[in-house]
């Protein structure tokens, strides 16, 4: 009987099955009964075999350890990732703001006008089926994660979407802006030389910024140009010639990508301005509450990023952290947010980031077929991640601060204060791990 059912399980449709009950001889009332069993009972089994088990969800403030064995991993082979990763360290000095005028502060108009904090060890978190299986440095310490912020303000712009405040993200940003009233305290000067300086902000009036959407925005093509928080958008990581920078033909929008902080920050101040309340505090009861993040997270701007809204002066934190500010925060609270990536949105009973947004941020466009919204960077045809699955993508931040998400192999990595060229190795390493 044991032998008919498994038959039947792997061969048999139940047309098949009562095509063999109506030729049975009466007699045979043993198989009759079994067969009939079989077509009742058999599907239910099947789908409890295929049934996913319900992923694990760590609660605030305890995230569950497991050794690397109870996983699958290798944990000789994973100690020897964590070595790569220490012996790797960025060698960017730990004083971050001496780190920035060694690099971004060269710049035109690089002073820093955000705030600094020295950075720690290198530090990370190794995440399999949920679980922390493997850690080093200090992951509760708070340190700038620089551009994986835009991670943070993408997320801030596709819960405007999924709420209707856009409607659709290839709009116009034009039409959604209100005049924006910069906030400072009174000059110490004669009103009258300030004559021909603007009191209102209008980041999106000249013919070319009008015709940019929320999308060209999210993706880094909108070739946006102005001037925003005393940064020109030419003097963030300026190519050509400087005869070239101020007079260039502007791109259309959507036509060529380009990294750009000035930009992004712009995408904080339209965003700031739809929600009506500082972007950490959407962050904050939308996201990184209801995925049990810590109370040590800080998203901050400029000194001089203020606005007046509804009354109140508010600061639009940065997007990207290229002069200072943007998010502070623990590789702890970094992995919840990848983690939450991971499982396309969704903590628990609850899908925090809708499919249909989480299905666009990890869909490239012809300007970077490697990049999705900010900071959603792809391995299109594994070009940035050799050793990775096509399917995975990263969060990824000057330091270097990576997130790496991997679906197929239910995987974060979470690594800090590492040189960029180490990346794809640490993560070659720690998928030969996988390997018996």
């Amino acid at each position: 009987m044991g032998g008919a059912q498994g038959w039947l399980a792997d061969k048999a449709s139940p047309f098949r099955i009562a095509a063999i009950v109506r030729d049975l001889p009466y007699r045979n009332w043993t198989l009759y009964i079994g067969l009939l069993l079989c077509l009742t009972v058999q599907p239910e089994a099947s789908a409890q075999r295929k049934r996913p088990a319900t992923p694990y969800y760590p609660e605030a403030g305890n995230w569950e350890k497991r050794t690397p064995e109870s996983q699958g991993l290798n944990a000789a082979r994973l100690q020897e990732a964590i070595r790569f990763a220490q012996e790797n360290e960025a060698k960017a000095p730990r004083n971050l703001r001496e780190a920035h005028y060694q690099g971004f502060g060269k710049e035109p108009f690089g002073d820093a006008i955000g705030p600094f904090k020295d950075r720690g060890e290198p530090t990370g978190l190794i995440i399999k089926g949920g679980y922390i299986v493997a850690e080093w440095g200090n992951p509760e310490e708070v340190n700038l994660t620089y551009s994986v912020s835009k991670s943070f303000l993408s997320t801030v712009v596709g819960l405007a979407w999924q709420q209707g405040l856009i409607r659709r993200l290839e709009d116009r940003v034009h039409p959604y802006m209100a005049p924006i009233i910069p906030y400072t305290l009174a000059p110490a000067v004669n009103k009258a030389d300030l004559l021909d300086q603007p009191e209102v902000l209008e980041p999106f009036a000249s013919p070319h910024n009008q015709k940019i959407t929320w999308d060209h925005l999210l993706r880094q093509t909108s070739d946006w140009e102005g001037t925003l928080w005393g940064k020109p958008d030419w003097a963030d990581r300026p190519q050509g010639e400087a005869t070239s920078w101020r007079t260039r033909p502007r791109n259309e929008p959507g036509s060529v990508y380009k990294y750009n902080d000035v930009r992004v920050n712009v995408l904080a101040l339209a965003a700031t301005n739809l929600w009506r309340r500082p972007l950490p505090l959407v962050l904050k009861e939308k996201v990184m509450d209801p995925i049990g993040a810590s109370g040590s997270w800080r998203w901050l701007g400029y000194e001089n990023s203020w606005i007046v809204l509804d009354g109140q002066p508010v600061q639009v934190v940065s997007g990207g952290a290229h002069w200072g500010g943007g998010m502070f925060i623990s590789a702890l609270d970094q992995a919840r947010f990848g983690y939450l990536t991971l499982r396309r949105g969704r903590w628990k009973e609850q899908q925090l980031l809708s499919e249909a947004w989480m299905a666009h941020a990890l869909t490239p466009t012809s300007a970077n077929t490697g990049y999705g919204v900010m900071n959603y960077f792809l391995n299109t045809d594994k070009k940035q991640f050799p050793s990775a699955p096509e399917s995975a993508f990263a969060h990824l931040g000057a330091g270097t601060n990576m997130v790496y998400v991997d679906r197929e192999n239910d995987l974060i990595i979470v690594a800090r204060w590492i040189e960029n060229s180490a990346l794809d190795g640490l993560i070659a390493r720690v998928l030969q791990s996988l390997q018996p």
